[in-house]
C-alpha cells in the first residue's frame, strides 16, 4: 500500500484534532436547542458552516503554529541565547510578548464584544501588559524569585487597582480586565513563550528546566488584567458591550452568503494581527539569523497558513458559534432562570474536554510526574473545576452577584495554597488557567451569557463578563489541591515517584523525610 505525502499524513491528522476539538460542544448545542425547541434548523446549518469553517480554520491554524511560530520563537530564543546578555533577552521577549499576543484569536473575539472601546485600543493594552509581564517572568528566572511571591505581589496590585476603578469609575471595567487575562494565553502566545525561556534559562545559569517550562504562563497572565484596570481608570466610564445582531435568515443560500460577506472582514483583521509577527521575523532574520533558504520558505508558508486559518476561524466563530451561543443563552433564560446553571456546568466539562493545549498540558504533567499524576487524573480535576467554574458564572447572570463575591475568595485561597503546595504544581496550577480558558470558551461560552443575561435585562458587562474569570480562576485551586494530596501521599510512598520528579521536588524541600 502506497504511503501517505506527510504533508497530507499532516494535514489529516491537524483535522482530526481540530474535529475532536469542536465537537463536544456543537454535539451539546444541537442536542439541547433541539431538545427545547430553542433554535431552528436554518440556526442548526449555520453552526454546521461554523464548525467547516472552525476545523479547517484550526486545522490551518495549528499547521502554521508549528511550522512557523513555534520556529520562529525557537530560532530567536536561540540567536538570543549566543550573546549571552540578559538585558537583550528581556527587550525580545518584551517585544515578542506584545507583537504575539495582538494576534490572539480568543483575544480578538472579546476584543469585539466591547462596543465603546476601540477594538485595536483595547488589543494593543493587552498586549502592552504581556510584554511587560514577560519582563517579570525573565527577571524571576534570572533572579530565581519564588513563583508565589511574584504572583502574591501581583495579584495583590491587581486587588489594589481593581478596588480603584471600583471606587472612582464602576465595576464594569473588573469583570473585562480578568476575562482579558483569561484569553492572552492561546495558541500564539504560548509557544513564543515556552521556546523563549529556553534562552531564558540558559543565559540565567542554570535555572531548572521545570520551572522554565511552567509558572511563565501563569506570570504573563496577570499583565493583561492591570493593563485593562489601567485602562478603566484614564478611559471613559461609559464603556459598553456589543449589542449581538442575529441577521434574518430565510434560506440556506443566506446562511452561506452571511459566510461570504463576512469572510472579508476577518482577513483584513487578521492582516492587521499578523504583520507585526511577521515583520519582527524578517528583519530579526535580515540582521542576526539568516536562515537558509529553505528554512526561510518553510516559515514564510506557515505563516500564510496561519494566516488564512485564523481568519476562517474568526470568521466561523463569530458568524456561527457567536450567534447561536447567543440565541441558545437567550432561549434557555427565557425557559427558566435557574436552567442555566446545570446547562452550564454540563458545557463547562465539555469546553475544556475541547480546548487542544488542556491536552498538552496533562501530557507534560504526567512525563514530569513519571505518570503518578497521570493524564486521566489531571483531565478529571480540570473537567470538574471548569465544570463548577462556568457553574458559578451562570449564578451570576442569573442573580446578577458581584463579581467580588467570586474571585477575591478565590485568589485569596488559590494563593494562601501556593505556601502548602510543591512549587511545580503551584506553577502547572497558574499556568492552566490561562490553558483552560481558550478559543471555545470565548467564542460560545461569553456570548452564551450575553444571550441569558440580555433575555434577564441584566447588565451585560457586569454580570455575563466574567465567565472567562471564573474558568481561569477554579483550576488555580483545584490542581493546588491536587498538588497538596499529591504532597501528603508522596511523603509515604515516595518510591512510586519518578526519579526526576522526587528529586526536584526534594530541591525544593517539599519532600519531607520518610519514615
Amino acid at each position: 500500500m502506497k504511503k501517505l505525502n506527510p504533508t497530507f499524513k499532516n494535514i489529516l491528522k491537524k483535522n482530526w484534532e481540530a474535529i475532536i476539538a469542536v465537537l463536544p460542544i456543537t454535539i451539546i448545542t444541537i442536542i439541547l436547542g433541539v431538545a427545547l425547541k430553542v433554535i431552528t434548523p436554518l440556526q442548526i446549518g449555520m453552526l454546521f458552516v461554523g464548525v467547516v469553517f472552525l476545523v479547517v480554520g484550526m486545522s490551518l491554524y495549528n499547521m502554521g503554529t508549528d511550522s512557523a511560530i513555534s520556529p520562529a520563537g525557537s530560532h530567536i530564543g536561540g540567536k538570543i541565547t549566543e550573546y549571552g546578555k540578559l538585558w537583550l533577552v528581556i527587550l525580545v521577549c518584551f517585544i515578542v510578548g506584545i507583537i504575539v499576543t495582538v494576534a490572539e484569536p480568543d483575544l480578538s473575539v472579546l476584543a469585539g464584544q466591547v462596543a465603546s472601546i476601540n477594538k485595536f485600543i483595547l488589543i494593543a493594552v493587552v498586549g502592552l501588559g504581556v510584554g511587560i509581564f514577560m519582563i517579570l517572568a525573565v527577571l524571576k528566572i534570572a533572579l530565581k524569585i519564588p513563583l508565589n511571591i511574584i504572583l502574591i505581589i501581583s495579584y495583590g496590585l491587581v486587588f489594589l487597582l481593581a478596588l480603584l476603578v471600583h471606587i472612582f469609575v464602576g465595576e464594569q471595567f473588573i469583570p473585562l480586565s480578568f476575562d482579558s487575562g483569561g484569553v492572552t494565553t492561546g495558541p500564539m502566545t504560548v509557544p513564543f513563550i515556552l521556546t523563549l525561556c529556553v534562552g531564558v534559562s540558559a543565559v540565567a545559569g542554570g535555572a531548572k528546566s521545570n520551572e522554565s517550562s511552567f509558572g511563565m504562563v501563569g506570570i504573563c497572565s496577570v499583565g493583561p488584567i492591570i493593563a485593562v484596570l489601567v485602562l478603566g481608570l484614564i478611559y471613559r466610564s461609559d464603556v459598553t458591550a456589543t449589542s449581538i445582531e442575529v441577521p434574518a435568515i430565510n434560506n440556506f443560500g443566506d446562511v452561506i452568503m452571511l459566510y461570504l460577506k463576512s469572510l472579508p472582514t476577518y482577513l483584513k483583521d487578521v492582516a492587521i494581527a499578523l504583520a507585526p509577527i511577521l515583520i519582527f521575523f524578517l528583519l530579526f532574520d535580515a540582521i542576526s539569523l539568516r536562515l537558509p533558504k529553505r528554512a526561510f520558505g518553510r516559515i514564510l508558508i506557515g505563516f500564510l497558513y496561519t494566516y488564512i486559518g485564523l481568519s476562517l476561524f474568526l470568521t466561523g466563530a463569530n458568524i456561527g458559534f457567536m450567534m447561536v451561543g447567543f440565541e441558545l443563552g437567550g432561549a434557555l433564560a427565557n425557559v427558566n432562570k435557574w436552567v442555566i446553571v446545570p446547562i452550564g456546568v454540563v458545557i463547562g466539562a465539555c469546553i475544556v474536554l475541547a480546548e487542544p493545549a488542556v491536552h498538552v498540558l496533562n501530557k507534560q504533567v504526567e512525563q514530569i510526574t513519571g505518570g503518578v499524576i497521570n493524564h486521566k487524573t489531571m483531565l478529571i480535576v480540570l473537567s470538574i473545576s471548569i465544570a463548577g467554574a462556568v457553574g458559578l458564572a451562570m449564578i451570576r447572570v442569573a442573580t446578577a452577584i458581584s463579581i467580588w463575591y467570586f474571585i477575591l475568595p478565590g485568589y485569596v485561597i488559590a494563593l494562601a495554597l501556593s505556601f502548602f503546595v510543591p512549587k511545580t504544581f503551584t506553577a502547572i496550577a497558574f499556568d492552566s488557567g490561562g490553558v483552560a480558558s481558550g478559543p471555545m470558551t470565548a467564542t460560545f461560552l461569553i456570548p452564551f451569557s450575553m444571550g441569558a443575561c440580555t433575555m434577564l435585562g441584566g447588565n451585560i458587562l457586569t454580570d455575563a463578563f466574567g465567565c472567562v474569570a471564573m474558568v481561569a480562576m477554579t483550576p488555580l485551586v483545584a490542581l493546588q489541591v491536587l498538588g497538596l494530596v499529591f504532597r501528603i501521599k508522596s511523603s509515604k510512598t515516595y518510591q512510586v515517584a519518578s526519579k526526576e520528579f522526587a528529586n526536584m521536588l526534594a530541591s525544593e524541600g517539599e519532600i519531607i523525610e520518610l519514615m
